[in-house]
């Protein structure tokens, strides 16, 4: 089992740290401790937040033990065993890739050195896990990106970047659930909502989920977000 500390977030947070590095292994570990804790909840516990390589688990002074919250973190950080998860519950995510909607993949394939349509078929050919939800509702931290399309984020962000934009920054893929401010490398558009708060599951992904993308051309674009309009 690899090491971990936890450490202190002020007095009324306890974060437990594994190791410092993008991993599925160190993330599916710290799953593994926040989903025992949601299973079996401390008495004050507000709140336990999964990260790529930690937990934050924040309490009421006034209503947990800090030692006793402690000796549990300790208990579920040396024994976390990550949940099976099926491989046939992939998530899959359509995007047009390029032109207006991907107006960063030519610069993603400069930086590879490769044409676009490999680039492309690079970002198409992985399964990637979502490591973490942050930034925005709903917005999924996924990975591993192949390194020959692993750009670095943009020097000068975007105001705007549109709902369903699609984006590279570093080892990580991502895409925007609600129109946003961003620096990462925008590759294409999904009409897919990541984010709905009408629906009955608002999130479409969640931390350790398995999601691959797939290419569809301009008009099934248009189809798709025409589809995906009427229906909010």
């Amino acid at each position: 089992m690899s090491a971990f500390q936890i450490v202190p977030a002020g007095d009324s947070a306890l974060i437990v740290e594994f190791e410092d590095r993008i991993d599925a292994a160190v993330n599916a570990r710290a799953l593994a401790v926040a989903e025992r804790l949601h299973a079996q909840p401390v008495a004050g516990v507000r709140d336990v937040v999964p990260t790529y390589r930690s937990v934050a688990v924040y309490f009421d002074p006034l209503q947990t033990s800090h030692d006793a919250l402690m000796a549990r973190l300790e208990r579920e950080a040396a024994g976390a065993v990550p949940s099976a998860r099926s491989a046939s519950d992939v998530i899959r995510i359509p995007v047009c890739y390029g032109g207006e909607l991907g107006p960063d993949l030519a610069d993603v394939a400069v930086f590879g050195a490769i044409p676009e349509s490999q680039a492309i078929a690079l970002h198409t050919d992985a399964t990637y896990r979502v490591f973490m939800l942050g930034f925005m509702p709903g917005f999924a931290y996924m990975g591993i990106v192949d390194a020959r399309i692993a750009a670095p984020r943009r020097e000068t962000p975007r105001v705007r970047v549109p709902r369903g934009a699609v984006g590279i920054a570093g080892s990580q893929t991502g895409v925007h659930p609600v129109e946003a401010p961003s620096g990462w490398q925008l590759i294409g558009r999904t009409p897919v909502r990541p984010f709905d708060s009408a629906r009955a599951e608002p999130f479409l992904m969640k931390p350790g989920d398995s999601v691959r993308f797939y290419p569809i051309d301009r008009a099934q674009f248009e189809q798709m977000e025409d589809a995906a309009q009427a229906a909010t």
